[in-house]
């Protein structure tokens, strides 16, 4: 006899970005750059950063709090939070701690997972899977990152890039039984690790491989090193192949999708993703422009605002892909 299992889908979307702007113009009178090589290579205007005092839990709790009030559900029946990042308040104990606490959700695990920029993509991952074994009931998967603290100011090939901010949703057992025709919730995920380019995305001092020292400080080897050509064509390849497979899991083909919600990290990385996938540049949300490179939080922060202003309606297919630090990259499909 066989034995049905639950699906997850998503209740409510949520984010957050700080209030201050960082333009291009900005930058220009801080680094060797110029607003028309930032555009022209990345497609970014600008960036939203942290105030003093503002820590990456606080993010991540607005987020999760905009996503549980979309949801409908109190803090307090969460069965677990999930957060992606790379940049938590502190090395121990988790963000995840301090999210809990600072929504009331009460003593259900919560955890952080580092897959940087592809976090959001692995923690929901992981949320479908315990929700379709039947032990998990909502779950908050939030992305966050508070990436300006852990940025060399002076390098431009990495300071324009990246900016902060966090995006969150609730997972959860569909409510819709097996006959409906078309169900919603997450159809598919793929994930994938190469541990063999480990070292062109890398935060090298801070851990035990490379404790920091005076020296290692003036360095900048507590912030992020980056080899930009390497990864962009690693990017183009494994984000066209992630969403390909994840789509061929799901049993769809692109042009069912009806919108892809890729992680923001290059317009011309995302260019060359669309035209590979032969799905048209329209049916990308795309804000990278407004918020650059938010690692972990940019897809759902791109998923919120595509919701709440009515771009992604219920029904829609949804085909997310996402490749970070690691390296680690993958592709879901999610019938919204």
């Amino acid at each position: 006899m066989s034995i049905s299992r639950p699906r997850s889908r998503i209740y409510g979307t949520g984010r957050y970005v700080p209030s201050h702007v960082l333009t291009n113009q900005d930058l220009e009178c801080m680094v060797d750059t110029t607003d028309a090589w930032i555009t022209e290579r990345t497609g970014i205007k600008e960036r939203h950063i942290a105030g003093e005092g503002e820590v990456t839990s606080d993010m991540a709790a607005a987020a999760g709090r905009a996503a549980l009030e979309m949801a409908g559900i109190p803090a307090s029946k969460l069965s677990m939070i999930i957060v992606g990042t790379i940049s938590p308040d502190t090395p121990m104990p988790a963000c995840a701690v301090h999210v809990q606490q600072k929504l009331g959700a009460g003593t259900c695990p919560s955890f952080d997972l580092s897959a940087a920029c592809a976090g959001f993509l692995y923690g929901m991952s992981i949320a479908d899977q315990f929700i379709r074994s039947g032990q998990g009931g909502y779950i908050l998967v939030v992305g966050v990152e508070l990436l300006s603290r852990i940025l060399n100011w002076k390098d431009r090939t990495t300071c324009v890039l990246f900016g902060d901010g966090a995006g969150a949703v609730v997972l959860g057992p569909s409510d819709e039984g097996p006959e409906v025709e078309r169900p919603r919730g997450v159809l598919a995920t793929k994930l994938y690790t190469d541990g063999s380019l480990a070292e062109a995305l890398v935060i090298p001092g801070g851990g035990s491989r490379e404790p920091l020292t005076p020296e290692a400080l003036a360095a900048s080897r507590n912030k992020v090193h980056m080899s930009g050509q390497e990864i962009f064509k690693v990017a183009v390849k494994n984000l066209t192949s992630a969403t390909k497979e994840s789509l061929d899991a799901a049993g769809m083909l692109p042009e069912q999708v009806d919108w892809v919600v890729a992680h923001q990290a290059n317009l011309r990385i995302l260019n060359q993703v669309a035209a590979r996938l032969a799905i048209p540049p329209e049916r990308f949300i795309l804000n990278i422009e407004r918020y650059g490179n938010t690692s972990s939080a940019s897809i759902p922060i791109a998923l919120d605002e595509a919701v709440r202003d009515g771009r992604i309606q219920p029904g829609h297919n949804l085909a997310m892909c996402a490749l970070g630090a690691g390296i680690s990259w993958g592709g879901a499909v999610v019938r919204f």
